[in-house]
């Protein structure tokens, strides 16, 4: 498989590695929905179920005795249950190469759909990279390609803070750096409640949405550190990268004032050096 995105599910129960040309969409509840959207060559689909202790191996077990069609193989030294299905839309035929493995306490039940005949090497290699995440285990930080479930919150804070400028100072919102004066006066006479965190995390993260659309190479990821999944802003040709909650959300929360003008100038004239975290 060519060089890898990572993927650690919400929860951290497990993580993979997808093909770096891939992306990841709606899947359905429950499930994780992987594909190529410039050049597709087939949706791998992934669900997690977790159990008690050797809940995986035995879901492999089940699935050989319940289905006559499913068969023992190894991907990659990962015992699955393998089976396949074949149908036709619009005239051309597919099949949906299924896999149910587990490890330790969580089965997986991993499915590739590709036009007949096509190379499922693609799905076997995200298959053998599986590794179940020990409970407990603190693992040291990763910032890993951001996943809907950050995208989702980003969209929802822009949302938010479109909609409290708009309400309160009846003005438009483009996200960009000449609403920022905005955004300071809903700050400023919203009346927001210190101890509403979502409220105040979201005008860190739309500040981190107008640096994205003012500053070149920046791009959103997901920060994965201990308990705390969130989305950080990162700039790719320096590797130094923005967490949206230092920005607003910790000083309100230690009773200091927030000047969000002062803080952007501040990201922009930090941004061309080297480093990590601004």
């Amino acid at each position: 498989m060519e060089k890898g995105k990572k993927f650690i599910s919400p929860g951290a129960w497990f993580s993979m590695v997808y093909p770096e040309s891939w992306s990841e969409f709606e899947g359905g509840e429950g499930a994780f929905l992987f594909y190529n959207p410039a050049e597709w060559t087939g949706n791998f689909r992934i669900s997690a179920y977790k159990g008690e202790a050797g809940y995986g191996k035995e879901s492999i077990r089940q699935e050989l005795e319940g289905n006559a069609s499913a068969r023992l193989v190894e991907v990659g030294g990962v015992p699955c249950a393998y089976s396949r299905e074949t149908f036709e839309e619009d005239g051309t035929c597919y099949t949906s190469h299924i896999w149910i493995t587990g490890m330790d306490n969580v089965a997986f039940e991993c499915s590739f759909t590709v036009p007949q005949g096509v190379s499922i090497a693609e799905a076997e290699g995200i298959i053998a990279s599986l590794e179940v995440r020990t409970e407990g285990k603190k693992y040291p930080p990763e910032i890993i390609p951001v996943r809907l479930s950050e995208i989702y919150q980003i969209n929802e804070a822009y949302e938010w803070v479109e909609t409290r400028v708009k309400d309160l100072l009846k003005k438009d919102f483009q996200g960009s750096e000449a609403d920022i004066p905005s955004m300071q006066q809903v700050i400023e006479q919203g009346g927001i409640s210190r101890k509403k965190r979502d409220a105040w995390m979201a005008f860190g993260i739309v500040l981190c949405v107008i640096i994205a659309n003012e500053v070149d190479s920046m791009e959103w990821r997901t920060l994965m550190d201990g308990n705390r999944e969130a989305p950080v802003l990162l700039h790719v040709s320096t590797g130094r990268w923005i967490d949206p909650m230092k920005l607003v959300w910790s000083k309100v929360k230690s009773g200091e004032a927030s000047n969000l003008a002062e803080t952007y100038q501040k990201l922009c004239e930090g941004l061309p050096a080297d480093g990590e975290e601004i």
